[in-house]
């Protein structure tokens, strides 16, 4: 037998089933699976053989001898002694044109649909890197008066939405997912209530729907399988990103993302740090968000809610996250009451990359917005006790004229869209009679 034929056979041999290692599981502590006597690394996918089932889980540490497991499915059935086949890869999800209008689970598996015809796409990529960056010098126009006017981002451009719950974050999603100027849509629902899905599929979303790829986790499954269903939503929108296309990337919510990574490290023996949450946490947050944005082919333009505990806009994940994106909208639960939707509070809010965006007359005009309503909020008292008299500050008298027009400038229906140029021609007309 020749050499070629032999080295031939040899690798075949290697690749046989019967002679890859298999482990056994040997203890199962809360969210976690040891297994004994399996050859795998960090990142690694494996098959634990409960019974008839097969669950899915994933290599998260190691412990003396033992592997530490996280299984992507429920841990009932799983016993002492169960079988672990390593698959000797990571997780993949199908990717192709047959995915708009599809609802995927957190593993890239449609909810709605019974298969996606594509090729293998995996989740664990690089972000471009930094010279390969297109700059970001072209609006993204939202539909939305409050975000184009004033807050106006760009084509490849992060921000954050932060608010407490019940401020209108997911209605506000809906719109911009129906209105902005975006090829694909693609909307992670991460750590959301069951409920919420289908209402936001049908109320917030709409026609929208038929250009967009939903991605959903929801707050009962594992937390494994809620931290891939982020990664499987950016995977999916740099896989039409490759394809040249102008992508919007929705993800509500980042917080909980960090939550389920909260589970995973302190299940994995993690210490905690700050408030609880593990250093992963923080590790793996600029791996997610840094995968968006502009590359040579085409554009992925990003928005994260960001769920603020307490309406504590400096808690960790919120003040971490601030840091990574290149904005913030920040929703106010006090504007929302009045009936000021979106909710938005202009002073709080800002866009990094606005004025190399728009022209020096739409700026200046922003700057004049922000200043009128820095004023009137800072008197804002005196003025509803009727404690000021009208003349004594001229700057505030012009405020007070103009704050009407200036909040009903900022509030849109939820089923208008207003385009961008319409915004820079109302925003001209706010100061007119000056």
């Amino acid at each position: 037998m020749s050499r070629v034929n032999l080295g031939y056979l040899t690798e075949q041999i290697k690749e046989h089933e019967f002679l890859k290692p298999w482990g056994v599981v040997r203890q199962v502590i809360g969210l976690t699976v040891e297994a004994h006597g399996l050859k795998v690394s960090v990142g690694e996918t494996v098959e634990i053989l409960a019974g008839n089932a097969r669950v899915l889980a994933e290599v998260v540490g190691f412990k003396e001898e033992n592997a530490i497991l996280m299984p992507l499915g429920e841990i009932n059935g799983i016993s002492l002694g169960s079988l672990v086949r390593p698959l000797r890869r990571q997780l993949q999800i199908t990717v192709g044109k047959s995915l708009l209008g599809k609802v995927l689970d957190g593993l890239g598996r449609p909810l709605n649909a019974d298969k996606i015809y594509g090729r293998h796409f995996s989740l664990d990529r690089k972000p471009p890197k930094p010279l390969h960056r297109r700059r970001i010098k072209k609006p993204f126009a939202t539909g939305i008066k409050a975000i184009d006017g004033p807050l106006t981002c760009g084509e490849g451009q992060r921000l954050g939405i932060f608010a407490g719950s019940g401020v209108g974050k997911s209605t506000l999603l809906g719109m911009i997912a129906r209105y902005a100027e975006a090829d694909v849509n693609v909307i992670a629902l991460i750590g959301e209530r069951g409920r919420e899905v289908l209402d936001f599929i049908e109320n917030d979303l709409g026609e929208g729907i038929k250009k967009s790829v939903l991605v959903v986790a929801t707050s009962e499954q594992p937390a494994l399988f809620r931290v891939k269903g982020a990664f499987v939503a950016t995977a999916i929108a740099e896989y039409f990103r490759e394809q040249g296309k102008k992508v919007l990337l929705m993800m509500d919510s980042l917080t909980r993302f960090a939550m389920a990574q909260r589970e995973i490290g302190l299940a994995a023996g993690e210490p905690p740090s700050s408030r609880g949450y593990t250093p992963s946490v923080f590790a793996l947050l600029p791996k997610l968000v840094e995968r968006a944005g502009n590359d040579d082919k085409g554009s992925i333009t990003a928005f994260y809610t960001v769920l603020v505990e307490g309406d504590d806009f400096n808690e960790p994940i919120a003040d971490a996250v601030r840091g990574l994106l290149d904005g913030h909208i920040v929703l106010s639960r006090q504007l929302a009451g009045k009936g000021h939707y979106p909710a938005i509070d202009l002073l709080a809010s800002n866009s990094r990359l606005m004025p190399e965006l728009v022209d020096e007359q739409h700026l200046a005009l922003t700057l004049k917005m922000r200043e009128i309503l820095d004023i009137y909020r800072q008197n804002e008292d005196l003025i509803l006790i009727g404690a000021y008299k009208p003349g004594t500050n001229p700057l505030l008298d012009r405020a007070i004229q103009l704050v009407p027009k200036i909040n009903q400038f900022l509030q849109q229906k939820q089923n208008e869209k207003v385009d961008f140029t319409t915004t820079k021609e109302m925003l001209k007309t706010l100061f007119v009679e000056e």
